[in-house]
Parts: structure tokens; C-alpha cells; sequence
């Protein structure tokens, strides 16, 4: 059995069947419906206060022991949906687990002491590729995150998850090897856009560029000469 420290404990009450009135009835109120399942009991709809669960799912640690009707059972989340702007929690799922059979779970990748690679220090871009890992591991073991250090990174570093250490008792899922966690590039080089000289053309009314009248300014010239001719003429 899981210590306290592994485990959070979580009271909820059973729920009435669903219907999207009774739902937005609930939430108006502050509670958050869920529904429990797997194992071998049955699917069973409950509402749990909104506070309550928040405070739950910040404790840590993967496993919760869920008591609904005066019965406790240990449970993991399955699936958390949430408002897409205030990131309220609108419903959750809870799978029934047995705390000595594996499950497989997904948890996140801390990457840390980036500020320490040579690479940025130089100036580079480090781009986390991956951000969670697929994972199997006895409820109890599940971590909330597994961190690798990155201070060594040098400029054009790849890093494929083959060089994360994984805690004892978990299995990765993911393959070592394909799979890159992160990479270390070059600072981008911006290109100062190229001086174009622009000709300056008459428009019409259409947006069509227009071209001066054939013998215009010839003319004026051939006029003027013209009429110097007259006056020696006279």
C-alpha cells in the first residue's frame, strides 16, 4: 500500500445521471463533475468540488485515493478537460489502478541548466523538441516530471532521449534513440533587404502605368525653332 506521501487523498459525492442542465447546474455551484471507471467496478458519475479537486491535483504524485460513498480505492487521472480561457477544470476522468500492476502513463520532460550550456552562452537557440515522455511504471512510481541537464550543450548539439536518465522502475515507451529531445542551433541571421531602385512612372486612373505622348517636349522644341525661323524670314 502507498504511504501518505505518495498518495492524496480525495472525497467526492455520487452524481445523478448526466444531462448537460444538470451539468451547468453543478458547475454554477462550483462543483465539477467526473466520472470513475475501470477495474472491476463499474463506471460511477460523481461531482467533487471545485477547490477541492484543484488542491488535489497540486498535492503531486500520480496516484489519489479516492473515497466516494464511504469506499476508497486508488485512482490516477486519466483526462482533465478545462476552459479554454479561464482553465477552469469542466470535467475529469479517474481510472480505478492497482498499486502492484504497471500502467502507462505520460510525464513531462524538465530540461535544466540551460542558461549554462556553452552553446547559449554563445549566442545559440536551444529548441526542446520533445516536452513528454511516454512512460510505464507501477502508479506509485509515476514522477511528476524527469529532469535532464543540459549545461553541456554545444553550438549544432542534437539530443536524443538515449542520454536522459530514467528514475528506477519506470520503462520508457518512446525510442531512445529516434527520438530528439532537443537541439542546439546558431543565433538566426536576419538579411538586410536589398536597395531597389524604383523608376518613377506616371499612373492613370486604372493603376496602369502610362507613357508620355510621343514628341512631347520635341515638339516645344521644333515649335521654338520654327518660329526663329520666321522672324529671319522678315
Amino acid at each position: 500500500m502507498a504511504s501518505s506521501k505518495d498518495t492524496t487523498t480525495l472525497t467526492v459525492a455520487r452524481r445523478d445521471t448526466d444531462g448537460s442542465r444538470a451539468v451547468r447546474r453543478l458547475r454554477r455551484e462550483g462543483l465539477v463533475p467526473g466520472v470513475v471507471y475501470g477495474g472491476d467496478g463499474d463506471n460511477l458519475p460523481f461531482q467533487v468540488d471545485d477547490r477541492t479537486l484543484r488542491h488535489a491535483l497540486a498535492a503531486g504524485g500520480a496516484v489519489i485515493e479516492l473515497t466516494l460513498a464511504g469506499e476508497a480505492t486508488p485512482v490516477v487521472v486519466k483526462d482533465e478537460q478545462r476552459h479554454p480561457v479561464n482553465n477552469r477544470i469542466m470535467h475529469v476522468d479517474l481510472l480505478r489502478v492497482r498499486l502492484d500492476k504497471p500502467i502507462q502513463a505520460v510525464t513531462l520532460l524538465d530540461l535544466v541548466g540551460a542558461e549554462e550550456s556553452p552553446g547559449v552562452k554563445e549566442g545559440g537557440i536551444l529548441d526542446q523538441v520533445t516536452h513528454e515522455l511516454n512512460i510505464e511504471a507501477l502508479p506509485t512510481a509515476i514522477p511528476d516530471s524527469i529532469p535532464h541537464d543540459v549545461s553541456g550543450m554545444e553550438m549544432n548539439d542534437t539530443l536524443t532521449l538515449a542520454a536522459v536518465t530514467i528514475p528506477e522502475g519506470v520503462t520508457l515507451l518512446d525510442d531512445p534513440e529516434e527520438t530528439t529531445i532537443a537541439t542546439l542551433s546558431p543565433p538566426r541571421v536576419e538579411e538586410e533587404p536589398e536597395e531597389i531602385e524604383e523608376e518613377t512612372e506616371l499612373i492613370g486612373e486604372d493603376g496602369e502605368p502610362i507613357e508620355a505622348p510621343e514628341g512631347e517636349g520635341e515638339g516645344e522644341d521644333d515649335a521654338g525653332g520654327d518660329a526663329g525661323s520666321g522672324d529671319d524670314g522678315e
